[in-house]
């Protein structure tokens, strides 16, 4: 799958941050726009190095810090300590399964007009914010 867009997206915040174009950050930026979900930094480089075994996993967390600071992934922490990497996309929230690690995105128009409301309420702007909901998913629920 051609990745036309980001890889100009990258081009253009390397160039205008003085920052060298490399084969190995544009190896980084195909595996991760072609994870699915949630990855983590060992995912990539596990991914990255079967292609490319000579890039080691600091290159992939650097890498991964500047598609966040280009705005093409958003880095998440949920309550395992693990950071996990998404590509940057429309807002969403997330359902949490505590048992297996299963992470579900889901968006809502209610709570985000609540959350609206009650900012406006409060004469507050919201800036960003994170919604995450920890739970036992369908698969895991002990109950019948």
């Amino acid at each position: 799958m051609s990745h036309e867009v980001e890889h100009s997206t990258l081009s253009r915040f390397l160039d205008e941050h003085s920052l060298k174009h490399t084969k190995q950050r544009e190896a980084v930026l195909d595996v991760f726009l072609e994870a699915q979900g949630h990855v983590t930094g060992e995912q990539i480089h596990q991914q990255v190095r079967e292609a490319h075994p000579q890039i080691g996993y600091t290159t992939v967390y650097r890498t991964m810090k500047l598609l966040c600071d280009a705005g093409l992934a958003n880095e998440r922490h949920f309550d395992d300590g693990m950071t996990r990497y998404e590509i940057a996309h429309e807002h969403h929230d997330h359902l949490i399964c505590t048992k297996c690690g299963k992470i579900v995105e889901f968006d809502c128009t209610m709570i985000a007009r609540s959350q609206n409301d009650i900012a406006e309420r409060y004469g507050f702007r919201v800036l960003r914010h994170r919604h995450e909901l920890y739970g036992h998913c369908e698969t895991c629920r002990e109950d019948p």
